[in-house]
């Protein structure tokens, strides 16, 4: 077999991502394989032609036109090119993309794409929309019990995902207040903390967004309940407490 067309198992996470029975996107999933497996029959492919022709394993097609795995979306613009699909298999990438994501993120996602405003307010970590890729990794790999590297992935692809809010225009007002202690432990060891700090100062001088630090030596203050995140979009406003990060 070529070194290209993995089938082990062990090469399950370039293939793609585990379907979560709960997050609402087995139909989805399962919709698109059935798309793949008909697409690939019309053009006379076997499982295992098929993906020596997208560098993937029989048994890998075999999972994804099942609906067991979560294809990525790279693989749907290969596939699309290869059995000629004229972008149909393409064109679902994106929705593919997002079903990756547990639901809650996903519909705090949708708010902030309707967000005119955010105020947020975080006591035990950097908040997901200021941390670069390496810190939320390190971050995440803290948890207890902890993430499989499926989920670790995932986890990071959807938190970097939501910050595509920094490239709206126009941008909603964002107003972030980082507890001190969340700027000090160094996740991640200094190189890794360093570049977070970086990345505050640059998302600062964005027109529409401030970063504050409430000192640890202030004695009290309103946040000392907890985590708030208040998102106002037209015409209501939206509270949530607290919210995923």
């Amino acid at each position: 077999m070529s070194a290209t067309a993995d089938s082990g198992d062990d090469a399950e996470g370039a293939v793609g991502w585990d379907v979560d029975p709960d997050n609402g996107s087995v139909a989805l999933v399962e919709a698109l394989g059935r798309q793949l497996r008909m697409w690939r029959e019309v053009a006379g492919l076997r499982a295992a032609e098929f993906g020596a022709l997208v560098r993937y394993g029989e048994n890998q097609v075999y999972k994804l036109e099942s609906g067991k795995r979560i294809p990525r979306p790279e693989f749907l613009v290969k596939a699309d090119e290869v059995l000629g699909a004229g972008g149909k298999v393409a064109a679902m990438a994106d929705d593919v993309a997002q079903a990756r994501y547990p639901k809650e993120v996903r519909e705090l996602a949708k708010l902030e794409t309707r967000a005119v405003e955010l105020a947020l307010y975080s006591n035990h970590n950097i908040h997901g929309l200021l941390q670069t890729e390496e810190f939320s990794r390190a971050l995440l790999r803290t948890r207890r019990p902890a993430l499989s590297s499926d989920e670790l992935e995932r986890a990071v692809a959807a938190r970097l995902a939501r910050q595509s809010i920094y490239e709206r225009s126009p941008g909603p007002e964002m107003s972030f207040v980082q507890e001190e202690v969340t700027l000090r432990r160094p996740i991640g060891g200094a190189a890794v903390i360093r570049r977070q700090l970086e990345r505050l100062l640059e998302v600062g001088q964005l027109p529409n967004v401030e970063v504050q630090v409430m000192p640890t030596c202030h004695a009290s203050h309103p946040g000392t309940g907890g985590l708030i995140t208040a998102v106002a979009v037209n015409p209501v406003t939206a509270l949530k407490f607290p919210a995923p990060r």
